[in-house]
Parts: C-alpha cells; structure tokens; sequence
C-alpha cells in the first residue's frame, strides 16, 4: 500500500510503517489523508504490532505525534504493541521533551523492533 506521506509493509501481524517525508505542520492535509489509510490498515484484527520506520524522515511536529498516540491507543486496545525504530536525534528530541517516550520502545534498527514486537 502507498500514498504520499506513509509506505506501509505487513511483516506477519506486523504493521510497518514509514513516512516518506517529514511529518511537519504544513503537511497536515496529507497526513490526515495518510492517517485514514493507516486507520484502515489498522481495522485489520490480525495486526497485533505497529513499526514506525523513520529512516526517510529527521523531524516530526505535534499534529504527526497525535497521529502516533492515536495509532498507538488503536493497537494497544486488542493487547499490542508500538515500536519506533531509526529515529534521527530531532526525533528523539521530541519524544524526550514530550514524555511520550513512556511510552514506545525506540529501537536502532528495523530487526530490533521487529524482535522486540515478536517478543512476549
């Protein structure tokens, strides 16, 4: 599946999830349309994990982190998990002076958060 803002792959009951540019304010439309596609992706009972691959990106505002914590009620409600893997030190940043570090496990790579959504 593919739009402008987020390239997706399924990984088992795993949801990739890689935005293909900075997720900033001024993207809010397209984001928006991006977010739905994902909501849909995420209506999908057999998806228990959510990646979000910021390989592409370096910066993300508040507008994508209430995306994010939306994602991430959506899946923990049926028991799963969110995992954040290649964020850029911006990213980080904004998750530390946020506090939503609390809660995402941020991983260096794709395989660490893939182990760590299959970990129980």
């Amino acid at each position: 599946m593919k739009n402008s803002i987020f390239d997706f792959e399924n990984i088992g009951e795993t949801l990739v999830l890689i935005p293909n540019t900075d997720l900033r304010e001024l993207e809010f439309d397209a984001l928006e349309a991006g977010s739905a596609e994902v909501f849909e992706a995420l209506n999908s009972e057999s998806i228990m994990g959510v990646i979000i691959d910021f390989h592409k990106t370096d910066y993300y505002g508040s507008t994508a982190l209430a995306f994010f914590v939306k994602f991430w009620k959506r899946i923990k409600s049926r028991g799963g998990k969110m995992v954040f893997c290649e964020v850029s030190a911006h990213e980080l940043e904004i998750l530390e002076l946020t506090n939503l570090i609390s809660l995402w496990s941020v991983c260096k790579t794709r395989q660490e958060a893939i182990e760590m959504i299959q970990a129980d």
